[in-house]
């Protein structure tokens, strides 16, 4: 994919750009394949708002993806790439031989007429492949990854996306992460092989505000624009500096920066071997 970058016409459109789709080979979606996605504001059950800045969008329907994979040694064929908007990245629409439709992750590459395997045991380390980390060769890029056996992929899935599987050693397989952060995982996990499809994705520059109210995105002030009511960083004439001897703070009136805000004793710590950079 590339990025479509237009003439200046108007000031929204100048120095913005927009997705080339012309690695899409198929605009309506699989009708079996999705489900209604009702819009939630940012809200919780009671109606209380627990995500800022949500609210609006397109409507959309929701793709329903297959990130277990777990019909396993089946050959399938990739019949279509299709835009997903609840995604930065293209999803596949894959065919068994008895006709069985699913959606998957697309990879990088991937096009019309691939052949894909999932499998929990050794197979050819192709694009688009699926089996345990301890069968994939050291030194490939996965996606899609398993952090728990069988229980389906939970992270890797972002747009341009890939860890490289540095050591296999004594059950575990060892990553670095796009964070920076390095971690163990288990060598029953799976994984797919490759990155994720639609690496330009990054590239795209939104242009104006409407664009992103279209995503579902409310605008966003910073909390010295604000009145004292509203925030810690409220107030004073004009545009005034933050003034707090202990440091930025929250909306809620706790320290911005500096402050680990991963739980204490938390299960997956022992699979942490490097923290993420900050």
């Amino acid at each position: 994919m590339a990025v479509k970058v237009y003439k200046p016409t108007t000031p929204g459109r100048r120095k913005s750009s927009v997705q080339d789709f012309s690695d899409v080979t198929k605009t309506r979606p699989e009708k079996n394949l999705t489900a209604v996605l009702n819009k939630k504001s940012g809200r919780n059950n009671t109606g209380r708002i627990t995500v800022r800045h949500r609210g609006g969008g397109a409507k959309r329907l929701y793709r329903v993806v297959d990130f277990k994979r777990q019909d396993y040694d089946v050959v399938y064929e990739v019949v279509a790439i299709e835009y997903d908007p609840n995604r930065n990245s293209r999803i596949a629409l894959v065919v068994s031989p008895d006709n069985t439709r699913s959606y998957i992750l697309a990879a990088e590459g991937m096009k019309v007429g691939d052949k894909v395997v999932s499998s929990l045991n050794k197979i050819e380390a192709v694009t688009g492949n699926r089996m345990p980390l301890k069968h994939i060769p050291v030194g490939l890029f996965v996606y899609n990854v398993e952090l728990t056996p069988l229980r389906g992929g939970q992270i890797i899935k972002g747009a341009g996306t890939g860890v490289q599987l540095q050591i296999s050693d004594n059950g575990m397989a060892q990553f670095k992460l796009p964070s920076g952060e390095v971690r163990l995982i288990s060598e029953d996990c799976s994984a797919t092989i490759g990155k994720v499809s639609n690496p330009d994705y990054k590239l795209v520059r939104w242009g104006k505000a409407g664009r992103m109210r279209h995503k579902g995105w409310k605008p966003t002030v910073k909390g010295k624009n604000m009145n004292p009511v509203d925030h810690p960083h409220g107030g004073g004439e004009g545009h005034s500096p933050i003034g707090l001897k202990t440091g930025p703070k929250t909306p809620w009136g706790k320290k911005a920066l500096g402050v680990k805000t991963r739980e204490r004793g938390k299960w997956s710590d022992k699979f942490i071997v490097s923290r993420r950079k900050k």
